[in-house]
């Protein structure tokens, strides 16, 4: 039986987990008579439903230990995959005109995506409604103290600051996000110019990324059971009317992933920088959006991108072959959409204003965690607790937010891979023109493709 149940794939095992989490959460809170519970809250004794002080003191502590390793992981994760992704370029030249202006490219459509995510979530609002709040009323003031503190902690340039570590080894130890991220990304950098001498340096951070990643898929071997034990929690504490506004989540990532390929990818990238035809463009793309589609794999869907780059398309081999490759490890727009819309999903639920400052923060780090999506089993699962830290949402409540919507994740990620694979190929394109390597008439043809 266990040999049949690891045969399943993981998002399925997943979604039976959340299935059964959810029936026997709603079995305990509705269908079994439970007597109260006598407990001690502050120094006095009450009375809590049976349900409640079942899931919260029996159930709940799995949920917690499945936190702890995913907290466990997030950086490690992050160090190790953005040093190993930004040496990955290869050749310390292609930091120059192909590569820069490839790199400012890819953050830059990916900024504009956490923003539109931004923007979708702000207008459809989909956490509204949803009850994720803690099970007592000082976990909820504690939340309201964190974003208070934030709030007097400075101004939008004093947080920006505070990106850049004064000890890294002290920033990676308290785990620190952003610090870890600009770090990482200057020790890549330096890998690059310094060239063969590091190349054991570089051999030890592409090695740390792979062992990092075989223990988060051990990690997520456990996920059914970490997602489980938490919807029975959050089921048994507060009952169905938590399930209401998933759908709102759904739509707001489709129709911004959808307004990034026709809006950015077209109309600005292609139509208003190349100056290209949309229609020749969108008809290049179609088989590699097609696999991107099914296989939710941005690297298993290269070397469909680097065939309809090159021969729909006109991209040269040489531009083709390294713009691709990277844009398939870093350029994750699709991610950071679906990151800055749990941000405000979580934010909404959980009541939590967010400031100019708050949308700012998510914004930048949206936009740089999501270049270490690449490759990771469940990449919004592990890299969206770190988004939300940035909100100063509690890691068990971020936990239990995105262990509800994991389970549907499949199919957001289809269209989140289907994105980064449409963005990866305007960006060739646009790196292509620029460097003299684009072949226009082959672009233009209007020969069936």
């Amino acid at each position: 039986m266990f040999k049949a149940w690891q045969s399943i794939t993981l998002w399925k095992r997943v979604l039976i987990g959340l299935v059964f989490g959810l029936g026997v959460g709603l079995l305990l809170r509705y269908a079994i008579p439970i007597p109260e519970f006598t407990t001690t809250v502050k120094g006095e004794e009450v009375k809590v439903p049976g349900a409640e002080y079942i899931g919260e003191h029996i159930i709940y502590p799995f949920g917690k230990a499945f936190v702890r390793l995913i907290k466990m992981l997030i950086i490690p994760l992050i160090a190790t995959t953005l040093v190993s992704g930004v040496t990955a370029m290869g050749d310390p030249k292609k930091l120059g005109s192909l590569g820069l202006r490839t790199m400012a490219l890819y953050l830059a459509t990916t900024f504009f995506a956490v923003t539109l995510g931004l923007a979708m979530g702000t207008l459809l609002r989909p956490g509204v409604g949803v009850d994720y709040a803690s099970a007592t009323a000082d976990d909820a003031a504690a939340v309201q103290g964190k974003l208070k503190a934030a709030e007097d902690s400075g101004s939008i340039v004093d947080r920006l600051l505070e990106i850049i570590p004064e000890n890294p080894v002290a920033a990676l130890a308290a785990g620190e996000v952003l610090p870890t991220i600009f770090f990482s990304i200057l020790v890549g950098i330096g890998i690059l110019l310094v060239g063969p001498a590091a190349d054991p340096v570089r051999k030890f951070f592409d090695a740390a990324a792979e062992v990092v990643m075989k223990v988060t898929m051990l990690v997520m071997e456990l996920a059914p059971y970490g997602v489980a034990a938490l919807m029975a929690w959050v089921m048994c504490t507060k009952g169905v009317g938590i399930l209401s506004n998933l759908l709102w989540l759904a739509i707001a990532l489709y129709a911004s992933c959808l307004l990034q390929i026709i809006f950015v990818y077209g109309l600005l990238i292609v139509k208003g920088i190349l100056r290209l035809p949309l229609k020749q463009f969108f008809r290049g793309v179609a088989d590699a959006q097609g696999i991107a589609y099914s296989t939710a794999s941005s690297s298993a869907t290269l070397p469909v991108s680097i065939s309809c780059a090159e021969t729909n398309l006109g991209v040269d081999k040489s531009v083709a072959g390294s713009v691709l490759p990277l844009g398939a490890t870093i350029n994750m727009d699709g991610t950071a959409i679906y990151l800055g819309l749990i941000a405000l999903f979580a934010a909404q639920a959980l009541g939590i204003p967010m400031t100019a400052t708050g949308y700012v923060m998510v914004a930048l780090t949206a936009t740089l965690i999501s270049i270490g999506a690449a490759g990771i089993p469940s990449a919004g699962l592990l890299l969206a607790t770190a988004v939300l830290a940035v909100i100063d949402v509690p890691p068990e409540q971020a936990i239990a937010i995105i262990a509800f919507i994991f389970p549907f994740d499949r199919i957001l990620d289809m269209m989140r891979t289907l994105t980064n694979v449409t963005g990866d190929i305007a960006v060739a394109c646009t790196v292509a023109k620029w460097e003299g390597e684009l072949d226009e008439d082959v672009f233009r043809s209007e020969a069936e493709l």
